[in-house]
């Protein structure tokens, strides 16, 4: 390695451990602050000492540390499925929740809901992966029709569809199930609050595994962001690849929808943000999306305890206040052709 490319090295190395040390205060204050006041020696009594007769202890434990880790765990798997859908289809635009990915999701879980009666979480898990792929294959279908193939605008226009699509046939089965409305409307809006452990420990293996699997695809992912014809002329099999990529994005959307709800934007804005600070290359740029969509997650989530204290605004809301204004932004700035 030359010694540009281990400043270079050193640069990105610097970056990614600052932002663990963000995600590590992001962690520690999702715990640590709430409407019920809790001491630090409480907090750190409750993960080391756990002592069920003191109420704040009990808070941290049983409702705060879970949902600290489903934050963590959701939002750098929304962040990495943003970063892939972007390098798969060329457009700055894309992310799950606009391209109708987390719509779908949901849609397949508020089926099983409503429409089958089904509880069980680990076979709602597999709703959610069912919408989420069909709504991937039928946007990539729709935005591939036509003369001119697939483009970044009509890859978003399909999307929009799709969603608005998705949306309205869950609000349709909402009305027809009346006694299921209030326990998943909260959960539409995007919400971790109130979300047990045991939710997590479901999903978390698929999680992992998409992880794995998209730093994995990171170097195909290089090529093929560059260009189609270009991947080709390498030698790259483009078809397994972004086959291989959106089984990632179907598995990390499919089990953040099953335990947060559709939550939005942090695809879109996480990878811009990450590539600001680490550049194209998908080897630095999906651990920094996954550091920094953890990160955004769990200080959106603190956030929503004290915009209307006592209550608590779903933590989807706090994403769309971020992600709208930088949405209209990189639409407006041209990037997106027909």
């Amino acid at each position: 390695m030359t010694e540009q490319g281990l400043s270079r090295f050193s640069y990105k190395l610097a970056g990614l451990l600052a932002g663990a040390v963000l995600l590590a205060f992001g962690f520690v204050a999702n715990i640590r602050w709430g409407f019920t006041s809790v001491s630090w020696s409480d907090t750190i009594a409750a993960l080391f000492h756990y002592d069920e007769t003191s109420m704040n202890q009990v808070i941290v434990k049983l409702t705060r540390l879970p949902r600290a880790l489903i934050a963590a765990a959701v939002g750098a798997s929304l962040a990495v499925a943003g970063v892939i859908m972007q390098a798969i289809t060329r457009n700055p635009l894309a992310s799950p929740s606009i391209l109708g990915i987390n719509s779908g999701a949901a849609l397949g879980v508020v089926l099983g809901v409503t429409a089958l009666a089904i509880q069980s979480q680990s076979t709602l898990v597999w709703f959610a992966f069912g919408g989420a792929a069909i709504a991937a294959a039928t946007v990539y279908a729709l935005s591939a029709l036509g003369y001119e193939g697939m483009t970044p605008m009509r890859i978003v226009l399909a999307g929009a569809a799709m969603s608005a699509l998705f949306m309205s046939a869950t609000q349709g089965l909402l009305v027809r199930n009346q006694s299921s409305l209030q326990d998943v409307l909260f959960w539409l809006a995007g919400s971790i609050a109130g979300r047990p452990l045991e939710l997590l420990v479901t999903v978390i293996p698929y999680m992992a595994v998409s992880w794995l699997g998209a730093w994995l695809l990171s170097r195909h992912l290089n090529v093929l962001a560059a260009g189609e014809e270009t991947a080709v002329g390498v030698g790259m099999r483009t078809s397994l690849v972004k086959f291989a990529g959106g089984l990632c994005i179907v598995l990390l959307a499919g089990s953040s929808v099953a335990v947060a709800g559709p939550i939005g934007f942090i695809g879109i804005v996480i990878p811009h943000v990450a590539r600001y600070l680490a550049g194209l290359d998908h080897r630095w740029l999906i651990p920094y999306s996954a550091v920094l969509g953890a990160t955004l997650l769990l200080l959106a989530d603190l956030a929503a305890r004290f915009v209307i204290p006592p209550q608590e605004l779903p933590v989807g809301v706090m994403t769309a206040a971020v992600g709208t204004p930088f949405f209209i932004y990189i639409a407006r700035r041209g990037k997106v052709k027909a």
